[in-house]
This record gives C-alpha cells, structure tokens and sequence, in this order.
C-alpha cells in the first residue's frame, strides 16, 4: 500500500517545473507533475493507493498554538491547484483525502495505522520526507519514503538518522522544534542532546529531573536541565502538536483503496493538462 503525502508533492512541483497554464489560463504545472509521478507509480504495479492533501492548510493546531503554519505568504496561484489536484486524482480513481479540520499528515498517519491493523498488508509506504511522519514508521512493515532523494527508511533507518526510535519521534520534535510547522522547541535544545536524553529515556515525562540522575554524555547539560523544567508545559504542547493523530475513520477496509483505473471525467481533463502551454522561458520557479 503506498501513501502519498499529495500538499508535499504539489509544493514540490510547483517549484521544480516551468508554469504552464491550460486553455481557461489557470496554472496547472504542479498538478501535471504529480499526475505524472502517480501515473508512473501505477504503471510499475501500484494499486493500492490513497493520496492525502491540506485542502485548507490550518488545521486544529492552530488554536494550540498560534503561530502554527498557515496558509500566509505561499503562492496563490499553488494554493489554487490543491482543488483540482483533488478533483483530477478523483477522476482518475484514486482516493483522496482532502484534510481541513486535520492535517494531510494526520491522514497519512491513520490510514498507516488502519493499513498496519489488517493482516494481509504486507506492506505500507508513506511517501514523503516530512520528519513528524517517521513516528508512523513500523519495522520493515511500515516504512517512510522520500521520493525526491529516493531513500527509504524502516525502523532503523529512523534510529539512524534521528538517534531516537520511531515512538519517540514528537518527543523528539517537542525539544528541538519543527520550523516547517511553526513551532521553534527549547532553547539551547539540539538533535544530538535530545537524541543523547530520549534514547535512554524514550518520553519526556521519564526524563529525571536533576541532570546529574540522566547518565548520558551531553553538553550543557545542568543549563538543558534547567529549560527543560522550566519549560515542561511548553514541551508538551510541542510533543502534542508533533503528535499525529491515527484515530480517524478514513476507510473501512483497505480494498476500498484498490486502483480500479480512471473514471469517464478523467479522459478529458488528462486531455486538458497535456494542452497545456508552457511558458516561454519555461524556468522553475523560485521559493
């Protein structure tokens, strides 16, 4: 089963390809791009699928925390193709979950976990490079995908790379911050001493106190002691923030994610997007 996180693809298109625009004179070159992956991906066999978006990009998180990501200062003419990105993969027959109370994130996550609870799944793959995502990561059964680089990591591609396990993935993003999201961590708080502390504790309630109680090697540790409690409050809000939600009721079985090929609708808007003009400079666009 391959979950793709669909906002990742679009921004990442939008940026990698020339504008183009269709018949009507809307920008559509993101949307080709990721057409264009998913296409390739069901020609090498690809059949259960299911694509998640941030139809509105605040979500719930944005009333825990206020200056959680928003929408602000990204390009109109890329938030206008998050609806016909939705609207072509329905046509082509793939699901499509299109998040506005949750995140896309959120949707991976739980259709990851509903995948996982189903025991002829013999795989799951999460296909995006955003680092809340490898909380989800199981084993070799459930894996994290970043397209893009072509690496994929199971649970000890994440160890090796974050120096935490997978369970301990939003304490971890709790203390060092997520700038992607909008949230910055605790101060003086980097990757090798919150990876040094949550490899011996796992959670940050586990955490002693007293540094002289963590028996780990750990620069600075009395000062990281010292912001860690007294900024515990704002640490748990972080980790839930960082916490993905797996609760919600997306599918009833994973053979409702079963690619049966495209529907009528979607003849004529592949028809559409291939018309497309390319502008004449035909240059990525910059961030």
């Amino acid at each position: 089963m391959h979950l793709i996180d669909g906002t990742y693809e679009l921004f990442r298109h939008f940026y990698a390809l020339p504008s183009a625009k269709d018949s009507e004179g809307r920008e559509v070159a993101a949307v080709r791009g990721v057409l264009g992956s998913l296409l390739g991906m069901m020609r090498a066999s690809t059949t259960y699928i299911g694509v998640a978006t941030d139809h509105v990009i605040e979500s719930f998180r944005n009333g825990m925390w206020p200056e959680y990501k928003t929408g602000q200062g990204v390009d109109p003419e890329l938030l206008a193709q998050f609806p016909l990105l939705e609207e072509t993969l329905n046509a082509l027959g793939v699901v499509v979950w299109a998040m506005e109370e949750y995140e896309a994130d959120d949707a991976l996550a739980s259709a990851a976990f509903l995948a996982r609870e189903d025991s002829r799944v013999e795989r799951v793959v999460i296909s995006t490079p955003d680092k809340d995502l490898a909380q989800c990561v199981q084993g070799t059964r459930v894996v994290q995908l970043d397209r893009r680089r072509r690496v994929e990591r199971d649970e000890q591609g994440v160890i090796q790379k974050f120096g935490v396990k997978p369970s301990s993935i939003p304490d971890y993003l709790a203390l060092v911050g997520d700038a992607a999201d909008g949230y910055p961590g605790l101060p003086g708080w980097g990757a090798k001493s919150a990876a040094a502390v949550l490899s011996k504790f796992g959670k940050l309630e586990a955490i002693p106190p007293n540094a002289q109680d963590w028996h780990v090697t750990v620069s600075n540790q009395r000062s990281l002691s010292e912001v860690f409690n007294r900024e515990r409050d704002l640490a748990f809000l972080f980790r839930d923030l960082a916490t993905l939600r797996t609760d919600l009721p997306l599918f009833a079985t994973v053979d409702d994610l079963l690619w049966a090929g495209p529907g009528p609708a979607f003849a004529p808007m592949a028809d559409r997007l291939d018309k497309a003009k390319f502008s004449v400079k035909r240059i990525p666009r910059s961030r």
